[in-house]
């Protein structure tokens, strides 16, 4: 199990998913601080995570909320993971121009916010960065322009980050997950009929997995954090500008 004793480290979309189950682990893991940044303060502070924990509720896309990190993160940053996204569906003919805005605000805009804050915080002691991209980033599929255009621009913004930090000794990777069981599938409406269909959530998720993966399977946010952790941790000191495809075979 990575150790990150005395670590401290700032999560993004915190209080749910891929976010929540990070805040757990690296807690697990031995850090001694986490900054968390969701719009739900409540679901932040409900996580019962094991170390001392800040929570700034806001928007990622919004500079204010970052001054209010950046205020934060006094003693310096560690690592981060840089994981607070929406999803939006609907084929380019009919795609509402607000809506694509909402999304690539939060994913893109979002991602390059928290990422300047990031490394400029690290930037003397060096730390290691993951941004959640997508496989929807690498493979095209109808109806997810939105989505799939901020998720590939994530990729290409690690990328990039990648080779600015690597003189300040900040390794920064992207992970591309799959179909993942997390909260955010709750306010897709086509999810809902499924489950109703299928007769419960659980084998809403199931009958998905087994149908988009060679593996016949979505992963677990426990299991995505567990790859991010690898990704932040001393097992991954020459791994920087990647992209960890985590998607049970989809896009491959």
């Amino acid at each position: 199990m990575p150790s990150f004793i005395g670590k401290t480290a700032l999560i993004t979309g915190a209080a749910s998913g891929i976010g929540a189950a990070c805040a757990r682990l690296l807690s697990e893991e031995g850090a001694a601080r986490l900054i968390l940044v969701d719009r739900n303060h409540g679901a932040m502070e409900a996580l019962g995570v094991r170390c001392p924990t800040t929570c700034i509720a806001g928007d990622v896309a919004e500079p204010d909320t970052w001054d209010r990190v950046d205020a934060a993160l006094d003693g310096g940053l560690d690592l981060a993971i840089l994981n607070a996204g929406v999803t939006a569906s609907g084929a380019i003919v009919d795609l509402d121009f607000a809506q694509w805005r909402a999304v690539l605000s939060t994913n893109l805009d979002g991602a390059a916010l928290s990422l300047r804050c990031a490394m400029r915080a690290m930037r003397q002691r060096g730390g290691a960065i993951v941004l959640t991209a997508s496989a929807s980033g690498i493979k095209a599929e109808p109806g997810t322009a939105a989505y799939g255009a901020s998720k590939a621009a994530v990729i290409h913004l690690a990328k990039v980050a990648a080779k600015e930090g690597a003189p300040l000794g900040i390794r920064v990777n992207a992970i591309a997950p799959g179909g993942v069981d997390t909260p955010m599938w709750d306010a897709v409406p086509m999810f809902a009929d499924m489950a109703t269909d299928a007769g419960s959530r659980s084998a809403a998720i199931a009958a998905m997995g087994s149908a988009a993966t060679p593996l016949g399977r979505f992963a677990t946010a426990e299991e995505v954090a567990a790859q991010i952790s690898f990704l932040l941790s001393d097992a991954a000191a020459t791994i920087t500008g990647a992209v960890l495809v985590s998607d049970g075979g989809y896009a491959a």
